[in-house]
C-alpha cells in the first residue's frame, strides 16, 4: 500500500473558534456521514438524523447571528464547512446550503417580531427547510411564476404548483415566491408557509440520476391560507429577495462542488499511488500525473474563487457577479474532476464498487441547480457590458 494517503485540506481559518469548529465537521463526516454514504445513497434514505445532528451542534444556521440561534460565522468560514460535508456526501452539504438559502428571506427581511417567532427554531431547533422559487414552466426565467396568492381579509391564499424543490415533502418549513400582483418581477411577494400547511400535498419525488437520497418533488399549492404575518418583506418585494439569496446560494453550490471534486481528487491519488501496472505505480506515468495534476490545480483555483467572493460579502461590499463566476467555475471543475477520477480508475471507476462513479453522476446536477451555467454566464456578461439590447 502507498504511504501517499491523501491529507485534510489545510484551510486558513481567521480563528481558533472557526479552526475548532472545522474539527468538530470533520469528526461528525467520519463518524456519522461518509461511512454509510454510499450505501444510502443508494438506498435513497435521507439523512433527517444526520441534519438533527447538525442542527443540534450549531451546524444549520453557521452564517447567521447568534440573537436567534445562529453561529455568527463569517460566510467564508461557512463555505468552507459546506464543502467538508459534500466530500462526504453531497446530500448532505447541498441539504445544509438549501436550508440556509430557506433561511435568508426571514433573517434580512422579516420583521422583528417575525424573526423572534420563527427564526431561532428554523436555525437550530431542528427544523429543515426548503426555497420554492421555479415552477414547471419558470425555471431559468423565475420572474414568470404563475403560483398565485390572493389577499382574503388577514390571509393570503396560495395557488399553484412549484417544481424542482429540493426537501419538497420533507421540509418542515418553505419560503415560496408567489405572484400578488403585476406581470413580471414587481408583483412577486415572499410568504413562510408550514410544512403541515392544509392543501399542500408534494408529488412522489423525482427519479435521479445522483443524489438519490436528497428527495426533489414538485410541490401544489391547492388553496394553501397563510396569515399575513407569515408575508416576508413588502408585497412585491419578493423578486429582489429571491435575487439577494441566490447570490448567496450560489457561493453555496460551489463549496460543494469543490468538496466533490476534491473527494474525486482524493480517490483518483490514492488509486493512482496503490495501482501497479508494468512494475510500478500508475501514478509513475506521466501522463496520469498530469491529470491529477491539472485536477489539482482546478481544485485550487475553485477554492480561491468562492473564498474571495465570501470575503466581499462578509466586509459588505457587491459580490453578485463573483458569486456567479464562482458558481459557474466550481461547478464546471467538479465535473471535469470527476469525470478525469473515473478515467484514472479505468473500468473500476465504473463500477460502483468506488465512489467515483456516484460524484461523477452528482456533479453534474451542481451545473444545474440555482440557475444554471448558462445563466451565470448571462450574468456575469451584464456585468461587463450591461443589459442585453432589445
Amino acid at each position: 500500500m502507498s504511504d501517499r494517503a491523501p491529507q485534510p485540506v489545510e484551510r486558513r481559518l481567521p480563528t481558533e473558534e472557526s479552526r475548532q469548529l472545522v474539527a468538530l465537521v470533520r469528526d461528525i463526516v467520519s463518524k456519522e456521514i461518509a461511512p454509510r454514504a454510499a450505501e444510502e445513497e443508494e438506498a435513497g434514505h435521507f439523512p433527517r438524523e444526520v441534519f438533527t445532528l447538525l442542527s443540534e451542534s450549531g451546524l444549520l444556521g453557521l452564517s447567521y447571528g447568534s440573537d436567534h440561534g445562529g453561529g455568527d460565522q463569517p460566510y467564508e468560514v461557512y463555505l468552507q464547512v459546506l464543502e467538508e460535508l459534500a466530500a462526504a456526501r453531497l446530500t448532505v452539504g447541498l441539504g445544509v446550503s438549501v436550508h440556509s438559502l430557506a433561511c435568508h428571506a426571514l433573517a434580512g427581511y422579516g420583521t422583528d417580531e417575525q424573526r423572534a417567532a420563527h427564526l431561532a427554531e428554523m436555525l437550530s431547533g431542528g427544523l429543515l427547510g426548503a426555497y420554492c422559487l421555479s415552477e414547471p414552466a419558470s425555471g431559468s426565467d423565475a420572474a414568470s411564476l404563475r403560483t398565485k396568492a390572493v389577499r382574503d381579509g388577514d390571509d393570503w391564499v396560495i395557488t399553484g404548483t412549484k417544481a424542482w424543490i429540493t426537501h419538497g415533502g420533507i421540509a418542515d418549513f418553505y419560503t415560496v415566491l408567489a405572484r400578488t400582483g403585476v406581470e413580471g418581477p414587481r408583483g412577486i411577494t415572499a410568504f413562510l408557509v408550514p410544512g403541515d400547511a392544509e392543501g399542500l400535498n408534494a408529488a412522489l419525488p423525482e427519479k435521479k440520476m445522483g443524489m438519490k437520497g436528497s428527495p426533489t418533488a414538485q410541490l401544489n399549492f391547492d388553496g394553501v391560507r397563510v396569515p399575513d404575518d407569515r408575508r416576508i418583506g413588502e408585497e412585491g418585494q419578493g423578486f429582489a429577495i429571491a435575487l439577494s439569496a441566490l447570490d448567496s446560494g450560489r457561493l453555496g453550490i460551489a463549496a460543494c462542488a469543490i468538496g466533490v471534486a476534491q473527494a474525486a481528487l482524493d480517490e483518483a491519488v490514492t488509486y493512482a499511488t496503490d495501482r501497479r501496472q508494468f512494475g510500478r505505480p500508475i501514478a509513475d506515468f506521466q501522463g496520469l500525473r498530469f491529470m491529477l495534476a491539472d485536477m489539482a490545480t482546478q481544485i485550487e483555483a475553485g477554492r480561491a474563487l468562492y473564498l474571495e467572493a465570501a470575503r466581499l460579502r462578509d466586509a459588505g461590499e457587491p459580490f453578485s457577479r463573483q458569486a456567479a463566476m464562482a458558481k459557474l467555475f466550481c461547478t464546471d471543475a467538479a465535473m471535469r474532476v470527476t469525470t478525469d477520477a473515473v478515467q484514472v480508475l479505468g473500468g473500476y471507476g465504473y463500477t460502483q464498487d468506488f465512489p467515483v462513479e456516484r460524484l461523477m453522476r452528482e456533479a453534474k446536477v451542481l451545473q444545474i441547480v440555482e440557475g444554471t451555467n448558462q445563466i451565470q454566464r448571462m450574468v456575469i456578461a451584464r456585468h461587463l457590458a450591461g443589459p442585453e439590447t432589445r
